[in-house]
């Protein structure tokens, strides 16, 4: 008997790297992928409607959510259980959405990589949140990691040959309103009965997105629906774009559930080192917008104190 299931016991072990390096794959394309089509549609296609473009996402977030968790059953539906998760979901939703925006409308002023650069910051932001919202103090080595986090991009912004105030101002809203998220989602779902994987999490908090967004795409981008229309009889391509942009921005963020859940958040937090400094490379070879060595330098500090703050809270934790 023991012969006969060795080679099935050699088989699945054989494949599992395998299957795991499929969906790093699939997670930095579909990460990378979004995040360099957003910059082609809002800087380079005329396309510059930011709220309305996060609201495409967020509408195949919720249908493509609700396909793979009723239909596809990849993972079991978590209902609601009452009207005060429903609100916390709610809060947690509106704060997405501004960050998503945020970042949205910094890519119609700021090249991907310094993008990118900014978007490192997100654990100065969450380390600081989390002590001012919950008390959480982390051991002075960790939070002296952040010191260069914070050093390099004040140093890539003063190198940054197509820095824009208003652009970096919304960077740096998006980057702490997504830390605020997370650390908000930990208080606000910490119960037992609360707690919510990030996939039933989506599928709650994209229909209300949308919601929130309809209102205000409407509202501060008036002429959309008309522009839209005219861009799409001018390009042929631009409703394709849409659909792969909108579906990559849903293949994001189940990627990024499916890797977290089949390897660890530490390994998650690597990857997302390097998955940021392969997007800056990809995006100056696609947009060859310029570089400066100050500017390299100053992402380098950057990722190297985002590696640094990692592992000194995986050491002093």
């Amino acid at each position: 008997m023991s012969s006969t299931q060795q080679p099935s016991s050699s088989s699945s072990s054989k494949k599992q790297p395998l299957f795991i390096a499929s969906l790093i794959i699939l997670w930095y394309s579909s990460n990378i992928g979004v995040l360099l089509l957003n910059k082609f549609l809002l800087s380079n296609y005329g396309f510059k409607f930011p709220i309305f473009l996060t609201m495409c996402h967020m509408s195949a977030c919720a249908f493509l959510s609700y396909i793979s968790i009723v239909f596809m059953k990849l993972v079991p539906l978590q209902p609601i259980k009452s009207r005060p998760q429903f609100l916390k979901i709610a809060t947690l939703s509106v704060v997405f959405c501004g960050s998503v925006v945020g970042g949205n409308i910094s890519l119609r002023y700021l090249p991907v990589s310094f993008n990118q650069a900014v978007g490192a910051t997100t654990p100065f932001f969450t380390a600081l949140f989390a002590y001012l919202m919950t008390f959480k103090r982390e051991a002075w080595v960790t939070y002296g990691a952040l010191v260069p986090v914070v050093t390099g991009v004040v140093i890539a912004s003063g190198g940054e040959p197509g820095f824009h105030w208003f652009g970096f101002i919304m960077c740096i809203s998006a980057t702490a309103a997504r830390a605020f998220k997370s650390v908000l989602q930990g208080i606000l779902l910490s119960s037992e009965g609360e707690k919510l994987n990030s996939m039933n999490l989506l599928l709650y908090m994209s229909p209300i997105a949308v919601l929130v967004l309809l209102p205000a795409a409407l509202i501060m981008e008036p002429n959309v629906l008309e522009v839209i229309l005219s861009l799409g009889r001018q390009h042929k391509y631009m409703w394709l774009l849409l659909l792969i942009n909108s579906t990559l921005a849903y293949s994001a963020n189940l990627s990024n559930f499916l890797v977290t859940k089949h390897t660890s958040a530490l390994t998650l937090q690597v990857l997302g080192n390097a998955k940021g400094a392969v997007a800056v490379v990809i995006s100056i070879l696609l947009f060859r917008n310029p570089v400066t060595v100050v500017g390299i330098a100053g992402y380098t500090m950057t990722v190297l104190g985002v590696v640094a703050y990692g592992e000194a809270k995986r050491r002093f934790r």
